[in-house]
């Protein structure tokens, strides 16, 4: 699955839509979530009742292939 940023570049991503929060100032997120509209957040992802939004991991981030 692909999603066009903002930048006008296609991201691939995880089929999955996982919801998320980005943490407090000066906590840093564990992951890059990729909106819908093709906004690239650092969050962390929670459970829908705390969301903030949602998104997509991008398949960066998860691909076991990478390494090879």
């Amino acid at each position: 699955m692909w999603v066009k940023t903002k930048a006008g570049k296609n991201m691939p991503v995880d089929p999955t839509m996982i919801s998320y929060r980005r943490p407090g100032a000066g906590v840093k997120a564990k992951e890059k979530i990729v909106t819908p509209e093709g906004e690239v957040v650092c969050a962390d992802k929670v459970s829908s009742e705390s969301a903030e939004g949602f998104g997509y991991i991008s398949h960066f981030a998860t691909c076991k292939a990478r390494n090879r």
